[in-house]
């Protein structure tokens, strides 16, 4: 990361990658906000909201703050930020690793009611988590590369979970 222009990255991956963890290993504790895409690109149910609503909300993210992280594995949303983001940070360890960061993943209140609610979502995400270099949609391996290899800017690929977590 440069020192002369604010913190604005992107970080991009499967689901179990470590993105959330990174980002905020990233901002320490330094005042730069986070989003992570889950929060804007799903309405109760689950259900996807249409995706001009959380590319507007990306955009006023950006807008509302100097400097900032996003994270998440929805390229069309990722995209929608990159012509605005200082680096691009593409977290690659393979399916494996993602999976046993997911198992591994304590409680998390904040999203979850009860363990057993994380634990219901567990057993939907894992085989979701390994179809990730089959699919061929904006969540998978594919369309990932196509946007890292697309992005002019500064970028980093890490392909080992050792490369970025604590």
């Amino acid at each position: 990361m440069r020192n002369s222009e604010p913190m604005r990255v992107v970080i991009l991956g499967n689901a179990g990658s470590g993105k959330t963890t990174l980002a905020r290993r990233l901002i320490g504790d330094r005042d730069v906000a986070l989003l992570p895409l889950d929060d804007i690109a799903w309405n109760p149910g689950p259900e996807r909201k249409p995706p001009a609503e959380s590319v507007a909300a990306v955009s006023q993210f950006i807008d509302a703050h100097e400097e900032w992280i996003i994270e998440g594995c929805y390229g069309d949303l990722v995209q929608a930020a990159l012509p605005r983001c200082t680096e691009l940070l593409f977290l690659n360890p393979g399916v494996e690793a993602c999976i046993a960061q997911c198992q591994a993943r304590p409680w998390e209140p904040g999203k979850f009611d009860a363990p057993a609610a994380q634990q219901a979502m567990l057993d939907v995400l894992l085989p979701w988590v390994r179809e990730y270099t089959a699919r061929s949609d904006e969540f998978g391996l594919d369309r990932h590369r196509a946007i890292f290899d697309a992005f002019e800017g500064t970028k980093r690929e890490y392909t080992a979970a050792a490369d970025y977590a604590p």
